[in-house]
């Protein structure tokens, strides 16, 4: 018994041995990158990042990470800003541009540091991304300091050739790290329970150990004096063990034995059959084939096995963004200008519903028919068509077509004026530095967002190349439409209004070669159609239309406008600017922006752009299949609320139709108000919006609740996070935007805490570690973003749509396995092990076993071990095709239907009544009866080997009752079992009687010529596995399982020769879901059916008065 236990737990120890050298290894890799640090005198040299302080001033080259919080002091520009990827700290992809107070432009090479001094007071270490407080005082001046300086952590320093800097926060103290949690030790559910189980079997032990201490101490003093044959020495060393004068004495160490004889009712090897299993699960998900990314030859990976079945019990899903759902690729697709929509291209998320709903529509065709024939008309579903590129190529972030517009053919278009302002916008309104790619012989261009990125493609292939910046002008390089020759032309930058999540627009002031001056602004359209002029909204409803349907195909969109200024009113206004942007104080961004509102008024509309956000391959398809699997799902991510939402339509977490919550706290609120009321005041949206729900009377009706990290800071506070929980709950989707690393693991840590099941969060950067290591279940994506995740992660896939084999098919196997295998264990157990009390109480409490040791040694080791193990990593109630077929099978894991506390207690009471059955029939049968030729009966050998016999016959044909799928594997390993024993019997029965005592040629003389020892092995497994069968079979007759129809369906290949059936039964088994195509196509077919009651309710009035006029 010992040494199992030992086995088990110096396994694991050395099982998290391997894993924690493998995380101090990562750690180290770290700690051990070089960065130029100045040593003094102007001089930089070499130092590994851990011993890095505050303090010191570092250098930073291009594509290099930063290996500490620093503060901006120059770069190589002369303007002092650099560009920033924050990928492993936000997610996003886009670059962000840094800049440097003007006061330190000067410190431009290594030598302007040889006298450099001074000082930095600044706010004290905090896990706040966005947000810096501090102040520079240099040469008897104080400048105020902000985030737009502020370089973090694990940034990575791009397109811009090297920067200095001046570390803030170091090691732990850094911005990431402050957002970093502790790594939590995890376990399943399952594992959980198990312990609950071992302690009620440990109390069965003892309480039996103690009615057979009292009974042995009973019959001691009262019956011992009488009996001569049990009397013992005084000076005997046995004596005390025996004693009527002190029966408790005697009693307790019957205790001892007890406890040791009856040891077998708590499986140890289960341990170790567990653990052996798990790793074989763990080795089959490393090689499902179809988890393997052919394109970077990346399989699945089970990090850990300890956490198999509980990926057949997830009930939320929290899912990072980019990089997770996204190919951070962004596509431009389609757009419309002067009122027209261009571009045939399909989006995937029209692609994809209209397959699905064609698909859907074959179990519903006759909803729809109506009438019959040729000629015969249908109600059609909007039909959705791709078209495919011309040239046959492919440009990364270009999936327009649309010969109305290339190759110079939309100069022949009504409106060519407005059409080269829209181009014009396009290459000239933005902050992009180009790079000329020689392969190509074209340009590409770093953006601080990837709608910019795709905006510049776009003009590029349209004849609008931008090739050149300087710090005061642009260049683009137009084709003449009618020579279709390049012309350079240069446009004079004379101001940038930024974009920020507050103003939701971009603006830049350019002067032409002609001279004059246009402000060019692209932005929000609700925004923009809120600053047109009377005569800028020609286009406005036509606009409008087209970025409806924009929206419902899952794309991004944009709306862009101009002006033309008057050189005086631009001077006018351009002193106004830079008084406001040359000030210092806290009101700087309130001038700021009052003087950009000033300006961004009266434009003319001219168009909009629709660009897609890549997903990734079968992420609609996956997210559809996960809800009708009955899955949550939140998105949390470091992106805006737009670029949120239009993900969320992309992959269809949001729909039209469906009821957005936006639980928000504008900036000004922030700045005005305490903090108690800004918390009062989403304490009352909170409320609100959970009365709208409890109110809503549509059943149909759905909820996506969308909030900010800002405002989700006060909703995760102690006394609102279980109103924002609840309200949550009740939302068929949470999209949470702008939240920090360590805000998605609080996140995560409610919803586990919150609803007590099981979570699974997925992500694939390093602001996703914390979300991963606090969910019950971590799983990493091996992208772009790094090996952070994966590293931290329990298991690894190369693709978000993998999510779904693993949970749906892998997770629903291994619970059901694990589940089974468990309960067994249990049932065989108690089989075994009460069959030792029940002999022990008929021989008055004796201690004596009804087994020979070594059978008892053998019964979990060999002879019943091997079949437990091939259910646990072999059973299938259905194959994996089906798994996928009927996602709602997977409901089975996260109800617990397998291994909740009536069926345990329906396996233990199993073996409590094969035990009975097992003692009992052989007492009966063998007491008194002539057992061998000779007329001999059985002795306790004989009788005990019987019994044993039967054990064994019972559990293993309860096992192959249990057992839904066989291969040649299991019928092997269940013979073998039973063969073993005998083999067994044999061979110990030819060794000396001095090693095998009274089992000596027991089977060869005295059972095998029996024919009532053949025969009782048959009655006892018949009556032992009755009850079972009987059960099983009435389940399946009048109380089937989903399963159980679909194995019936299948064994009587009801899915080939009915295939109208088959459509009907899967159309059943699927979750009701508010979520995905299913949801969206659900929601058509409704729509239509309306549209049919409508059609039908004015038709049968008109029929009615036809036939009384008739």
């Amino acid at each position: 018994m010992i040494a199992p236990l030992a086995f088990v737990i110096g396994l694991s120890m050395a099982k998290e041995a391997i894993e924690n050298w493998h995380r101090f290894m990562q750690d180290m890799k770290v700690n051990m990158r070089k960065l130029r640090v100045h040593s003094g005198e102007g001089v930089f040299s070499l130092k590994p990042w851990m011993n890095i302080r505050v303090g010191d001033v570092v250098k930073v080259e291009k594509d290099q990470f930063f290996p500490a919080d620093l503060l901006l002091l120059s770069s190589s520009y002369e303007d002092g800003i650099c560009y920033v990827e924050t990928m492993n700290l936000d997610g996003e992809t886009n670059l962000k541009v840094k800049r440097s107070l003007e006061s330190t432009l000067f410190l431009d090479d290594d030598s302007a540091f040889k006298d450099f001094n001074g000082t930095i007071k600044c706010e004290d270490p905090n896990p706040n991304l966005y947000t810096f407080v501090g102040n520079l005082e240099y040469e008897r001046q104080v400048y105020p300091l902000d985030p737009s300086q502020i370089l973090l952590r694990d940034s990575k320093l791009r397109n811009t050739g090297h920067v200095y800097g001046v570390v803030i926060f170091s090691g732990h103290d850094s911005k990431v790290m402050q957002n970093g949690t502790k790594s939590p030790s995890k376990r399943s559910t399952i594992e959980k329970q198990m312990d609950k189980i071992i302690y009620v079997l440990f109390t069965l032990l003892v309480l039996i150990s103690l009615i057979s201490s009292t009974g042995f101490a009973i019959k001691t003093k009262t019956q011992t004096p009488s009996l001569w044959y049990l009397q013992v020495e005084a000076h005997d060393d046995d004596a005390r063990l025996y004693d009527p004068t002190n029966a408790s004495l005697s009693g307790f160490y019957h205790l001892i034995t007890a406890l040791i004889l009856y040891g077998y009712l708590i499986p140890i090897s289960l341990y170790v059959s567990i653990e052996l299993v798990k790793v074989l699960q763990a080795v089959f998900i490393n090689q499902d084939l179809n988890m393997y990314d052919e394109e970077t030859g990346t399989p699945a990976q089970a990090r850990t096995s300890n956490l198999n079945e509980e990926l057949g019990m997830v009930d939320t899903i929290l899912s990072d963004k980019t990089g997770t759902l996204t190919c951070n690729q962004m596509d431009f697709l389609k757009c419309s200008i002067a009122g027209v929509p261009y571009g045939i291209r399909s989006s995937e998320v029209e692609l994809a519903a209209a397959n699905q709903m064609a698909m859907d529509l074959e179990g519903h065709v006759g909803h729809f028919v109506r009438s019959s024939g040729q000629n015969g008309q249908e109600i059609e579903l909007e039909a959705v068509t791709a078209s495919k590129d011309s040239s046959g190529t492919l440009i990364k972030g270009f999936s327009f077509d649309d010969n109305r517009l290339m190759n110079g053919n939309w100069v022949q278009e009504a409106n060519p004026d407005v059409m080269l302002l829209f181009f014009r916008v396009l290459a000239l309104c933005h902050t992009a530095i180009p790079e000329f790619n020689e392969e190509t012989d074209s340009y590409s261009y770093e953006a601080e967002s990837p709608d910019e990125g795709a905006f510049l493609v776009a003009a590029r292939e349209f004849g609008f190349e931008f090739c050149r910046r300087t710090q005061s002008s642009i260049f683009v390089r137009e084709r003449d439409p009618s020579s279709q020759e390049f012309v350079e032309r240069e446009f004079k930058l004379l101001n940038l209004l930024d974009f920020t999540s507050k103003r939701k627009r971009m603006s830049v002031i350019v002067q032409d070669e002609t001279g004059q001056i246009l402000l060019l602004c692209k932005g929000a359209d609700s925004i923009i159609f809120d600053r047109l002029s009377k005569s800028g909204r020609i286009f406005e409803e036509a606009t409008t239309k087209h970025l409806n349907d924009y929206g419902e195909a899952g794309l991004r969109t944009l709306a862009l406008a101009y002006k033309k200024l008057e050189e005086s009113e631009y001077i006018s206004w351009n002193e106004e600017f830079i008084k406001a942007k040359t000030s210092i104080g806290g009101d700087r961004e309130a001038m700021l922006e009052r003087v950009s509102d000033m300006m961004e008024k009266d434009l003319i509309l001219v168009g909009a752009t629709a660009v897609e956000d890549k997903l990734q391959q079968g992420v609609p398809q996956c997210i559809d299949k996960l809800a009708q699997a009955g899955l949550k799902i939140w998105l949390l991510t470091g992106d805006k609320m737009e670029t949120a939402i239009n993900i969320g339509f992309a992959c269809s977490l949001l729909r039209q139709g469906m009821k957005q919550i936006c639980i928000s706290t504008n900036v000004d609120m922030l700045n005005q108000d305490s903090k108690k009321a800004v918390k009062e005041n989403i304490e009352l949206q909170i409320t609100n919006a959970y009365q709208m729900i409890k109110l809503e009377k549509d059943p149909h009706a759905a909820f996506a609740l969308i909030i900010d990290g800002k405002t989700l800071t006060y909703a995760l506070e102690e006394d609102l996070k279980h109103q924002f929980l609840n309200l949550a709950i009740d939302c068929a989707s949470v999209i949470c935007c702008r939240v920090s690393p360590k805000q998605k693991a609080m996140v995560t840590r409610l919803v586990k805490e919150g609803t007590g099941k099981t979570t699974l969060a997925i992500g694939d950067g390093a602001n996703d570690v914390g979300m991963i290591q606090e969910a019950d279940i971590g799983v990493g994506i091996s992208g772009v973003e790094g090996m952070q995740a994966v590293m931290a992660s329990d298991f690894a896939i190369a693709q978000f749509r993998f999510l779904e084999r693993l949970l749906v098919v892998h997770g629903h196997w291994c619970y059901k396995r694990i589940a089974q295998m468990i309960c067994y264990f249990f049932y065989k157990n108690i089989a075994f092990g009460l069959t030792l009390f029940y002999f022990e109480a008929f021989t008055g409490f004796s201690g004596q076993s009804v087994y020979n040791d070594w059978y008892m040694l053998l019964f979990n080791v060999v002879l019943t071990s091997l079949p437990v193990i091939a259910l646990g990593v072999f059973e299938q109630d259905v194959s994996s095709e089906i798994c996928l077929q009927f996602p709602a099978l997977y409901q089975q894991g996260p109800k617990n239907l397998f291994f909740d506390w009536y069926r345990i207690f329906g396996w233990m009471g199993n073996g409590l009544y094969c035990s009975l059955i097992v003692f009992f029939l052989n007492i009966i049968i063998f007491y008194d009866q002539a057992f061998r030729a000779g007329g001999q009966t059985a002795d306790m050998t004989v009788l005990g080997t019987a019994m044993f016999t039967c054990v064994i016959y019972a559990v293993n044909c309860q096992i192959a009752l249990t057992m839904s799928h066989f291969t040649w594997i299991q019928h092997f390993l269940i013979g073998f079992s039973i063969v073993a024993w005998y083999v067994f019997l044999i061979l110990y029965g030819m060794m000396p009687p001095e090693l095998s005592g009274n089992a000596y040629r027991i089977f060869v003389e005295a059972l095998a010529p029996a024919p009532l020892f053949w025969l009782t092995t048959i009655l006892v497994t018949i009556a032992c596995n009755l009850p079972y069968l009987a059960h099983i079979s009435f389940q399946r007759s009048f109380s089937p399982m989903d399963h159980h129809v679909i194995q019936e369906i299948k064994y009587y290949k009801k899915d080939v020769e009915d295939r109208h059936m088959w459509t009907r039964e899967r159309s059943k088994a699927r979750q009701e879901t508010k979520i995905g195509f299913t949801a969206r196509v659900d929601a058509k077919i409704r729509q239509f059916r309306q549209m049919l009651q409508k059609k039908s309710s004015v038709l049968s009035p008109r029929v009615a008065l036809a036939a009384t006029r008739t």
